[in-house]
């Protein structure tokens, strides 16, 4: 989004100079994988003579999901996840002035900033009764949806997607909705969600589920395979459902197991996800999650409080008095400091007779811990 912005170029993206790979010994191939043969050890490619490999790591990320909706194919609709994706907006902007964003969540709101910023003017369909409330609690999900009608945006609330008409040309025209409305668009984003990228890998012996399933080390089924990131299953004993984590710090953390045990330096090295954390920004409005929020986990109480102008709130999840879980709207904590008191088990008393180490606002910001600290207090009693 901040290369569509104008506050990024390009090249500030990748992560090393292009001088960097042929510098360090590697071959850079630009290229799409067909097939990957795991048996034989080897790639197909769309063009190009196949490539022998010894120990193979698939790091394929994700795709937009698409949900069969009839139109979903025209030209307009898109998702937004990569580089393709990026180019593909900017063509279509050109002639947009009206947008519809399918799905809520943090790209939804992305792309609502991105088509916002050129002046389109924008319409979210979410399926949901307020927005994310799947993901936020219900008082940080109102603060959305005030925040996306006060920016000028359309905000349509339990709206499912029925199909996309076609303006005769190939292009998308309009969204039509269930309950029969008509949304006139020249763009239509779907933003529902990612899934793993792994169609490819259908007949590769690799085995899969909703992505390349691994172990903690991160090992496919076959032979000298492994997979990271967006792409990744990982098979947990004695867990009720697989681990997927979508996020980039994951994904690198995820990338430094399997290197160290590709390389065989890692001496059979897990993956350990530690404290949950999540951040992102909805326009203006800076959002922060660490450890268990939102979770409905039994026996868990919540404390929260926010500001009457509704641009600034802190919630302190706890069960049986231990801290589980810290979130903010408008504020900054600390991330260290908040993973240290989750990871300790640190007790309500005494996060809140020490709050003032969370803060993390730049220098001039108005604080906010001693109004934390009192309605959090008042809530115990």
């Amino acid at each position: 989004m901040y290369v569509f912005m104008g506050h990024m170029r390009y090249r500030d993206t990748k992560p090393f100079p292009d001088s960097f790979w042929r510098a360090k010994g590697i071959d850079l191939m630009r290229a799409w994988v067909s097939r990957v043969d795991a048996a034989g050890k080897s790639l197909e490619f769309q063009d190009g003579p196949p490539l022998a490999w010894d120990r193979l790591l698939i790091a394929s990320g994700s795709r937009s999901n698409m949900f069969g909706w009839p139109g979903q194919e025209l030209d307009g609709v898109q998702g937004l996840y990569g580089l393709p994706d990026l180019k593909k907006l900017y063509e279509t902007t050109e002639r947009t002035r009206r947008a519809v964003i399918v799905g809520g969540g943090l790209i939804g709101i992305e792309l609502a900033e991105m088509l916002h910023s050129r002046n389109v003017h924008v319409t979210f369909l979410v399926r949901e009764t307020s927005y994310w409330n799947n993901i936020l609690p219900d008082e940080e999900s109102a603060m959305i949806n005030r925040l996306v009608r006060q920016h000028g945006l359309g905000l349509e609330l339990a709206t499912d997607l029925d199909r996309i008409e076609e303006d005769g040309h190939g292009r998308c025209a309009a969204a039509i909705t269930k309950d029969g409305r008509r949304f006139e668009c020249q763009l239509l984003g779907l933003t529902a969600g990612v899934s793993p990228n792994v169609e490819f890998l259908a007949a590769s012996g690799i085995d899969i589920g909703r992505g390349v399933l691994v172990d903690e080390q991160l090992k496919a089924s076959a032979a000298d395979v492994w997979a990271a990131g967006d792409c990744a299953e990982i098979v947990r004993d004695g867990a009720d459902r697989n681990l997927i984590q979508q996020v980039w710090y994951t994904g690198k953390m995820q990338g430094e197991v399997a290197g160290d045990n590709i390389a065989g330096e890692g001496d059979g090295r897990r993956y350990d996800p530690g404290i949950w954390f999540n951040s992102a920004k909805f326009f203006d409005l800076e959002y922060q999650t660490y450890g268990s929020v939102n979770r409905s986990a039994p026996g868990e109480r919540n404390l929260y409080w926010e500001h009457p102008t509704h641009q600034h709130a802190a919630r302190l999840v706890h069960l049986d008095g231990t801290v589980i879980g810290l979130q903010t709207m408008g504020i900054r904590w600390r991330h260290e400091v908040a993973e240290q008191w989750i990871g300790d088990g640190r007790s309500v008393d005494e996060t809140l007779r020490g709050l003032s180490q969370l803060a993390f606002d730049p220098e001039f910001h108005r604080r906010h811990e001693g109004d934390i600290v009192h309605a959090f207090r008042g809530q115990l009693e």
